[in-house]
């Protein structure tokens, strides 16, 4: 964080000091909410959870070298006591912010947000000092905790915005408020939370909302190919960016195919040249994501051929996202298993039958959460089109709703032992470890409720014959 004394911060806050001799000593480092993470210089946030309070290791992270402790009451070491910790962190980030004088961008999206936050910091980097959400934490404490780890020498912040509701995006936005906004999609996620698209589609176009004006230097950047983000350029008095395969797209691809190996290749165009992108990770659905990184990066002034370079050697920073390991035995196991949606389920899919030309494919699929009444219907149509794309094997792990997908793969013609139905992770474990053969390709994905990583991680214990912990 930019150095703060705890009197300012007291004052930005509306706390009370506690405890504090001297309350012009700064807050040199980041602030945390885990204990662990507190060291010298740091601002300790004291959440009362409902197993752990962070009151009680108010001494621990003093000792560890916190500046002081942000919380609820008076903990017998330096404190600033507040009646809201989230609330507090929040005003300290609006203001860190506004002091910070970085281009703040920020995007949300049904699907691939955390994919594409880290393509465009990836990108960012080779021009500034860039600070962006470290995995998927874009809620209401992640989103501040990250801008609050900016320092004096940041030029970009890249923010992730998660919703589970409307008003979700624009209270965000309000903390930490961006002059650029990317809208990737309108999907699935959360459907049966928000009632319908269009209701996601309203709570994802509060971003566009919130941005300035295009006099005052707004940019939203919109996907030009779904219907439901094209139509937030009205939303908006901000200049209006689009990306896609749409002929009205300022940013696009061109040439679009897969490697032998399932990584997308492309002729990349921007308003300011062209050129031609392979990228690392793996799957079709990443030349959308890479457009809109490619579309913000254009934005603040890369050319074509940086942005092309920066594509083409960005990796995968988030864990358990298309995750790509290859045994010594030749299997390959594809960790996707952080979260599902019908859209990236679909996506994942291709990607695995791209990746296994000529070999055997096994899909590890569990429940797609909080879909409300599509639940049943999503996860039939995921089964059918496993069998659709000739996937040789699908494994349902759980219970309603894997019965539901392996239903559907039955129903589209999967017959003998092309599809499967096992009880949980350890089943699936031991049904692979029987079955599989050098060369296979291994898909494992669900919700991260499931908690399918598990099956991954086993499956690259090489020779180990221990259990899987299942959800």
């Amino acid at each position: 964080m930019i150095a703060l004394s705890l009197a300012e911060i007291a004052e930005v806050v509306g706390g009370q000091t506690h405890d504090i001799p001297d309350p012009s000593v700064q807050v040199t480092g980041p602030v945390v909410r885990d204990s662990r993470e507190a060291g010298p210089g740091s601002l300790f946030a004291a959440f009362a959870g409902e197993r752990v309070d962070g009151h009680d290791f108010a001494a621990a992270v003093v000792e560890a070298g916190a500046v002081a402790v942000l919380g609820t009451r008076p903990v017998g070491v330096p404190a600033i006591v507040v009646d809201d910790v989230q609330t507090a962190l929040g005003a300290l980030a609006r203001h860190v912010v506004r002091r910070l004088g970085a281009t703040l961008v920020a995007l949300t999206g049904s699907a691939g947000k955390t994919s594409t936050k880290d393509l465009i910091a990836q990108v960012l980097q080779r021009k500034a000092p860039t600070v962006f959400t470290p995995g998927s934490l874009n809620n209401e404490i992640g989103l501040p905790l990250t801008a609050l780890s900016a320092t004096e020498e940041t030029r970009f912040l890249v923010l992730e915005m998660g919703a589970r509701g409307i008003g979700h995006i624009r209270y965000l936005a309000g903390l930490t408020p961006p002059r650029i906004g990317l809208v990737l999609n309108v999907g699935s996620a959360h459907i049966g939370e928000f009632g319908g698209r269009e209701q996601i589609a309203q709570a994802k176009g509060e971003l566009v909302e919130a941005l300035p004006s295009e006099a005052e230097g707004g940019t939203a950047i919109l996907n030009a190919d779904d219907p439901y983000v094209r139509a937030m350029a009205s939303r908006t008095k901000a200049k209006v960016i689009l990306f896609g395969e749409s002929g009205e797209a300022d940013v696009s691809a061109e040439n679009v195919r897969l490697t032998d190996t399932g990584q997308p290749a492309f002729r990349l165009h921007t308003p300011s040249g062209a050129s031609d992108v392979t990228m690392r990770l793996y799957g079709e659905h990443h030349v959308s994501n890479a457009l809109a990184a490619a579309a913000v990066a254009h934005e603040l002034g890369m050319s074509a051929d940086e942005i092309a370079v920066a594509l083409s050697e960005a990796g995968s920073l988030s864990r358990w996202r298309m995750e790509v390991t290859e045994r010594p035995d030749g299997v390959t196991v594809v960790n996707d298993a952080y979260n599902a949606n019908p859209e990236s389920m679909r996506a994942a899919l291709r990607a695995l039958v791209a990746m296994g030309k000529g070999r055997r494919t096994w899909a590890v699929l569990g429940k797609m959460a909080e879909l409300g009444d599509e639940a049943l219907a999503e996860h039939d149509a995921v089964g059918r089109l496993a069998v659709r794309l000739n996937v040789s094997k699908l494994v349902a792990v759980g219970g309603r709703e894997a019965a539901w997908l392996q239903l559907g793969a039955y129903n589209e013609g999967s017959w003998g032992e092309e599809s499967v139905h096992v009880s949980d992770a350890q089943a699936a474990v031991d049904l692979l470890r029987s079955e599989l053969r050098p060369g296979d390709v291994v898909l494992v994905k669900a919700s991260r409720s499931v908690g399918l990583e598990g099956v991954a991680q086993a499956l690259l214990e090489t020779g180990a014959e221990g259990e899987v912990s299942a959800r």
